[in-house]
């Protein structure tokens, strides 16, 4: 067990510091070029997008928003890593890695934008809803059916299983600390919390993650605007802090330059999961009159989960005097830290949040690896009673022990499964391109509301989903 362990270290080290990091910046910045920088051309736009998503219009009887699909991706992004991860991050790196948590975010918005678009382009009908995602996009785009049943065992097995464990694991300590609640017990309301939104299906989801998302993202940026403004006398210091060390070029050659742009930038990818192949399988699902504008709220969505709450749980943690000389980490730091600032309080508040935020993420999670296993087999209702069965067990697992070996796992599992991602999004991109440059055309015209014609896409042929008798959309 314990060579088997080193092994999965070492090549966990192997693939997640160096090929995926390389990659996804390399694409990051690729697809930034390639769009003109669409994650900054269209910032406003996105908003729009997002507000006109949440209108009772919007609504249709049978089908997903575009901000409901927004709230089910944001979910699953926005999880205990937002917190938990965020504190070990600064722990390892200095307040230096928060500086290229942010820049990797701004370049992977871009990988967002497209992996969404594409998961639009190439939805399929579900009913009265719509259902895709990278596998989807592998088997119509690329005609490589295998690369898509592997990409939908690897996120299956990554997402509604060990990640939701991860996420269990760490409520179930934060109200163990706060509360002194035994984690069997936690463990049991989760379950059945979990197990009541799961079996009731996407629609169910949406509807959940609608309500959750804005509460809890709206409640912890102010308590974080209140940590800042009762220290604002000391933010320029905090952020020159997180400049300087983030560019201090004199310890690159001892290894402390490098390690604090690693863990900001794995930190900044792995919260946003941007190019990863996670949200496109929740972006697909909305019902939108144009594959773009569901990119571009995808792309708000990295924004969101690392520009704004990851930088709110940063400067809580800075802000906290002794950050640097406690022995804790991770939920119990960033505890520790809101404390200091507000009060007992402070250990109540992110137990709760924490709660909101694993709660979310298990039942976005659980719908990533619900689309993939219909990919895979097809409309089963006694398999996926299985599946739903099998990941409230998995929550119940993760609430009550960790085992790093399967943690350590789950980081190959999630290399590889975006590893195969990036290749498809790399091949098929071209699409994410003409669509944008079909929507610009469209928007420049004085259209508020583009629509899609596949026959306008180069190359693209007819998808299911989009043509001459697509229903008005959103």
């Amino acid at each position: 067990m314990e060579t088997f362990s080193k092994i999965i270290d070492v090549t966990n080290t192997f693939l997640w510091t160096y090929i995926l990091v390389i990659a996804l910046i390399a694409l990051g910045i690729y697809f930034s070029i390639r769009t003109k920088f669409v994650q900054f051309r269209y910032f406003k736009e996105m908003f729009r997008l997002l507000g006109d998503g949440m209108g009772k219009d919007a609504k249709k009887d049978g089908k997903v928003s575009s901000f409901q699909a927004f709230c089910i991706s944001t979910a699953s992004r926005v999880g205990t890593g937002n917190i938990a991860g965020i504190s070990i991050a600064i722990v390892g790196g200095g307040p230096g890695a928060i500086f290229w948590m942010w820049v990797v975010a701004l370049i992977g918005s871009a990988s967002s934008f497209v992996e969404s678009t594409l998961a639009q382009i190439y939805k399929i009908k579900d009913g009265s809803a719509f259902r895709g995602g990278p596998a989807y996009y592998m088997e119509q785009g690329l005609k490589n059916r295998g690369m898509a049943i592997l990409f939908s065992v690897l996120i299956t097995i990554c997402f509604p299983f060990v990640f939701n464990a991860v996420q269990a694991n760490t409520m179930t300590v934060a109200f163990k600390a706060a509360f002194g609640v035994d984690k069997l017990l936690m463990g049991i309301i989760l379950c059945v919390l979990t197990g009541l939104v799961i079996f009731g299906g996407v629609h169910r989801i949406a509807k959940i993650t609608e309500i959750i998302v804005p509460i809890f993202a709206v409640a912890y940026i102010l308590v974080a605007l209140f940590v800042v403004g009762k220290n604002i006398t000391v933010i320029p210091d905090i952020f020159k802090a997180i400049f300087s060390e983030a560019l201090n070029f004199k310890d690159f050659t001892v290894g402390t330059f490098t390690g604090t742009i690693l863990i900001g930038v794995k930190r900044g990818l792995f919260s946003n999961e941007a190019g990863m192949g996670s949200a496109p399988n929740a972006a697909a699902t909305a019902n939108t009159s144009h594959p773009v504008k569901q990119g571009l709220i995808q792309s708000l969505g990295v924004f969101t989960d690392t520009i704004i709450i990851c930088s709110c749980t940063a400067f809580m943690v800075l802000l906290y005097t002794q950050f640097n000389a406690t022995d804790a980490t991770g939920i119990e730091l960033a505890q520790e830290a809101l404390s200091y600032h507000i009060g007992s309080f402070g250990y109540i508040f992110i137990a709760v949040c924490i709660f909101l935020f694993a709660f979310s993420s298990i039942v976005g999670n659980y719908y990533y690896g619900e689309s993939n296993i219909e990919f895979i087999f097809g409309e089963n209702k006694a398999l996926m009673s299985v599946f739903r069965t099998l990941v409230v067990a998995m929550v119940l697992f993760g609430s009550l022990t960790k085992v790093q070996i399967v943690w350590d796992l789950a980081d190959v599992i999630m290399a590889l499964m975006a590893i195969v991602n990036l290749i498809a999004i790399a091949l098929l991109g071209k699409f994410a391109f003409r669509a944008l440059d079909d929507y610009t055309i469209q928007r420049k015209a004085g259209i508020s509301n583009p629509t899609f014609n596949p026959a306008n896409i180069k190359g693209l042929g007819k998808v299911e989903c989009w043509g001459d008798d697509e229903e008005a959309a959103i």
